[in-house]
């Protein structure tokens, strides 16, 4: 196992690609991620609308109407993704509609309304849909503004600190057999010879080669080791932590450069809304009652 930790986002990489506006990637990420599943729940489960509504619809298929609504709700998905807003694309709607409604019609004949499995599906898409509907309307009233994006860069970014290593480490089970690896070392063998006996599947093929990486990605025991190295060393006494013992060699060591703010305003905004998500849903668990 890699004494490595996830890092909130690649701030050493210099070419990240910019996304979209987070109020597109946000609205997309909450309801086109549902359209599909309200468009077959309302397919199947909403009741047929009166024919004395025709004038409210779409089309009517075998006297059944369906609601202007649905086609809204499909071309706003498509306007949130950027399409415009044209006779072709409506005539598109209508013709899916159409389609979705002909299924439904004979699911229906066939009884598929009334199975279990089915009444379940159906049920889950109504919660995701307004699961959607309720996440979009709480992130619109509780905005990440600039400011709090700039100051969560910086957090990251004073976290990351200013440089980069590429280092090398041998992880064993038992502290005197990585005691046994630095006395070989002293004497002058390999590191890359030693490490083939790592418990590291990921690096002990290489080496023992962990490339490179920041302090920020480390378990702190082993961060704090490599940190005090320097460049050709390798560690006098073994390392602990909770992956087990290491023996850590420093190969190099370069600055940290990293992405301006614009360059990962979108990745970090889309962030913070999922933390901010994740909390929300914690909160109503601790106010909530679970038997």
């Amino acid at each position: 196992m890699i004494p490595f930790i996830p890092t909130p986002f690649p701030y050493y990489r210099l070419a990240m690609p910019k996304e979209p506006s987070m109020n597109r990637s946000m609205r997309t990420m909450l309801l086109a991620a549902s359209l599909t599943l309200l468009s077959s729940a309302v397919a199947f489960a909403a009741p047929p609308a009166p024919a004395k509504d025709a004038a409210k619809s779409v089309a009517t298929v075998n006297g059944k109407a369906i609601p202007q609504s649905r086609a809204d709700v499909l071309l706003a998905s498509q306007f949130a993704q950027g399409q415009p807003d044209n006779p072709k694309l409506r005539e598109a709607v209508k013709e899916d509609l159409i389609r979705r409604e002909l299924l439904a019609q004979e699911a229906e004949k066939k009884g598929f309304e009334k199975k279990p499995e089915v009444q379940a599906q159906m049920a889950m898409a109504r919660q995701q849909v307004l699961i959607a509907a309720y996440l979009e309307d709480y992130v619109k009233a509780h905005p990440i503004t600039d400011d709090m994006v700039a100051k969560e860069y910086e957090t990251i970014r004073k976290s990351l600190g200013d440089h980069e290593y590429k280092v090398r480490h041998i992880l064993v089970e038992v502290e005197d057999e990585a005691k046994a690896i630095i006395d070989k070392l002293k004497k002058g063998e390999r590191f890359e010879d030693l490490a083939k006996q790592s418990k590291d599947p990921g690096s002990k093929d290489k080496g023992g080669d962990l490339g490179w990486g920041n302090p920020a990605g480390y378990v702190k025991p082993f961060s704090d080791a490599m940190v005090k190295l320097q460049k050709g060393k390798f560690t006098d006494t073994p390392v602990k932590s909770d992956f087990g013992w290491h023996v850590i060699q420093l190969d190099d060591i370069r600055d940290l450069k990293g992405p301006d703010l614009e360059q990962v305003k979108p990745q970090l905004m889309q962030r913070m809304q999922q933390q901010m998500i994740q909390k929300l849903v914690l909160d109503l668990r601790a106010k909530a009652k679970i038997d």
